[in-house]
C-alpha cells in the first residue's frame, strides 16, 4: 500500500514538474531597444531585456497581462508587441503604453 501511495506521489509531482517547465516565455517587443541589459520583475517573473526584447523564460499565470506590460513599459519603454502562448491585441498594448507614459509624466512633473 505504501508503495503504491509513493508511485502516485511521484507521478503527481512528475506531472505538476512537467507542466511547470512546459510554459513558454514570456516575450515583450520594444519600440526602442534598452541601452544596456535590465532585469526586473513583472506579473510574479523575472524578465531580462536586450536590445529590443524582454522575456520571461519560468513566466507564472500572472505574467502575460495588462499589468505586467504596464510594468514593462514603466521600467523601460513602450512596448511594440507583447506574446506568451498567444499575442496581445493592439487595444490592450496602447492602453499598456498609455498607462505607464501617463504615470511616467507624473514621475517627471513630481520631480520639477
Amino acid at each position: 500500500m505504501k508503495l503504491q501511495f509513493l508511485a502516485a506521489c511521484a507521478a503527481l509531482s512528475t506531472l505538476a514538474a512537467g507542466s511547470a517547465l512546459a510554459a513558454e516565455p514570456v516575450t515583450a517587443k520594444l519600440q526602442q531597444p534598452v541601452a544596456e541589459k535590465t532585469k526586473f520583475i513583472a506579473g510574479g517573473a523575472m524578465f531580462v531585456c536586450e536590445g529590443d526584447a524582454c522575456v520571461a523564460q519560468a513566466p507564472t499565470s500572472q505574467t502575460f497581462s495588462a499589468q505586467a506590460c504596464k510594468t514593462i513599459a514603466t521600467k523601460v519603454g513602450p512596448v511594440a508587441a507583447f506574446s506568451g502562448r498567444k499575442a496581445m491585441d493592439d487595444g490592450r498594448i496602447a492602453d499598456c503604453n498609455a498607462t505607464a507614459l501617463a504615470k511616467a509624466g507624473g514621475q517627471q512633473l513630481a520631480k520639477q
